[in-house]
């Protein structure tokens, strides 16, 4: 292993990317941590929620903000609903997904091995302002171009986004 790998780093500037109706800035890439890990910040709207999904890599979800329903595993009903200080661990390969139940929530997002930010990157521009962009009247990007991304990056989809959870979850 290279000693160069091992050497503190401090990266000061990102450029930040709207990634399908958030914006993100991104902290540390693989490229920077040898694919040790990826750490990046994002910024998401009420109503913001992946579908059920994995992939190869951990994931760690950090709320600096706000509050959004988990669910980790294929359960129908959330496994949680998580506000500021909270964290959430997703083993790589784990069916998971979130919902956005505040007006916006800010969470930091780790990926164990790297890996994550590359299908992040791939499907994001560069914001043109830094907060989140306007919504959008239709699909961001074009499913094809989605599912192309998803199948190179190992990302399965189980199914839709969740919906707003009811009863003592609901926000």
């Amino acid at each position: 292993m290279s000693g160069a790998l091992l050497e503190p780093r401090v990266v000061t500037t990102s450029t930040p990317l709207w990634f399908l109706g958030t914006l993100v800035r991104p902290k540390l890439t693989g490229e920077q941590t040898g694919g040790r890990f990826a750490l990046w910040e994002g910024v998401l709207p009420r109503g913001a929620a992946p579908p059920l999904h994995s992939h190869p890599q951990d994931e760690t979800f950090y709320i600096l903000e706000g509050a959004v329903a988990a669910w980790v595993g294929d359960d129908e009903e959330p496994t949680g609903t998580c506000e500021e200080g909270a964290a959430i661990f997703v083993p790589g390969g784990v069916p998971h997904s979130f919902l956005v139940l505040s007006d916006t929530a800010r969470l930091l997002f780790l990926s164990t091995p790297a890996g994550i930010e590359q299908f992040v990157d791939a499907l994001s521009e560069p914001a043109t302002w830094p907060w989140l962009p306007p919504p959008s009247d239709g699909p961001r990007v074009p499913l094809e171009r989605l599912a192309a991304v998803e199948r190179e990056h190992a990302v399965v989809r189980f199914g839709p986004p969740p919906a707003a959870p009811t009863g003592k979850e609901q926000q």
